[in-house]
């Protein structure tokens, strides 16, 4: 995505610029080594780096809603908000609606559970390495994590309602936008309000540096999970993997295996964007499936099940009826999230996750019935108690 946000800054900017495929897989690559070394020589100053990120989140919403309120054109509310279109070719503007918001609107609000296991995982090396709690960790997780979750929710989800209102009321016409020679329509947004390079510039500058932190964001929780996974038995390598380097409290050989991993599937984008797509949408899909499993045990287990473990944060009698509104949520959007955009549908334009998603599984099911399950160790949890 940041790579992509460049390109078309540069296609604004420079009128000799010749946008290449490959451009965009080099700035990926860039990203993901600068996040590699984040997450290795200067893991220390993560704490810092989300501070400030969580500053400029705060500060960069108004930086850009304002100007696009007080410059932007704007259109009438009966077009804004109950004009509804059906581009995509669908029997009908309902059914057009679901597959719109499932491909990439509800993508924003998946992703939470990531800080439970970025805290497992690290408190987990630490103990291997030092024998002991790190001051830097979560103190009382089990209840801090669930309410910093919860709170995380409630205030993005209102920021993204009222950016999307903006964006509504702001995007002039939608079909000009939608043919932007920069590829990325929100660009032309703000260029379109601002009519300036030096403030469109600014404004996507705060979307990039945000990107960035997420990203390094992302490789550190994907790492630790690789490692974690690894050190259950549960991946191809594991005693490879699993091995926390001396004299580092990071896994240096699961973080290198998220490098190598990121940068090839960037290349995957200079022989087909299709393909890499797909890709790209399959990671929606994969953790809205283990969302389903994981709340359709818990609903199990609540009415058949044996009596579920003590726990210090609870949705106490309203915690069933709660699940079960989730799963029905989560089952129309992941249904959606398989659909192609648009009919008639076409190799390049086909939404190619279904076929991923299957290829996935029917190689993870084979590798569990002849290696997984003979070494896969089922996690312990250890507490450590004053």
């Amino acid at each position: 995505m940041i790579g992509r946000i460049i390109q078309g800054l540069m296609i604004l900017n420079l009128d000799s610029y010749d946008p290449q495929p490959w451009h965009v897989t080099l700035i990926t690559i860039a990203v993901a080594i600068l996040a590699i070394m984040f997450n290795t020589v200067l893991a220390e100053q993560l704490p810092v780096l989300e501070g400030v990120a969580l500053l400029l989140h705060m500060l960069g919403f108004f930086a850009i809603i304002i100007p696009l309120w007080v410059m932007g054109p704007r259109r009438n509310s009966y077009d804004t908000l109950l004009n509804f279109t059906n581009n995509g070719g669908w029997p009908s503007t309902s059914l057009s609606a679901m597959i719109g918001m499932s491909a990439s609107p509800l993508s924003v609000l998946i992703g939470f559970d990531c800080s439970v296991h970025m805290g497992e995982s690290l408190e987990t090396i630490h103990e291997l390495v030092t024998d002991q709690l790190p001051a830097e960790e979560i103190r009382d997780a089990s209840i801090t994590l669930p309410k910093a979750m919860v709170w995380s929710v409630g205030p993005n989800a209102l920021m993204a309602f009222l950016m999307g209102i903006t964006l509504s009321f702001t995007v002039g016409n939608p079909d000009a936008i939608a043919m932007t020679p920069t590829n990325e329509p929100f660009i032309q947004i703000f260029f379109n309000a601002t009519n300036s390079h030096g403030a469109t510039n600014a404004m996507c500058a705060t979307i990039i540096i945000m990107l960035m932190c997420n990203a390094v964001s992302e490789v550190a929780t994907a790492s630790r999970q690789i490692w974690s996974f690894a050190r259950d038995g549960g991946l191809p390598c594991s005693k490879w993997l699993a091995t926390v380097t001396p004299g580092w409290n990071i896994p240096i050989r699961a973080v290198s295996v998220s490098l190598v991993v990121t940068s090839a599937i960037a290349c995957i984008n200079l022989g087909s964007s299709a393909a890499l797509n797909a890709i790209n949408s399959l990671g929606g899909v994969a953790i809205l499936t283990s969302y389903i499993i994981a709340i359709s045990a818990l609903i199990w287990r609540r009415l058949y099940g044996a009596p579920l473990p003590r726990r210090r944060w609870s949705l106490g009698q309203s915690g069933l009826w709660i699940n079960i509104a989730a799963v029905a949520l989560l089952l129309p959007v992941w249904f959606f999230m398989f659909w192609p955009l648009a009919q008639p549908v076409t190799a390049t334009d086909m939404n190619w996750s279904s076929t991923m998603f299957g290829g996935v599984m029917i190689i993870a099911l084979v590798y569990y019935a002849f290696k997984g399950k003979h070494e896969y160790i089922e996690p312990v949890l250890l507490i450590k108690r004053d």
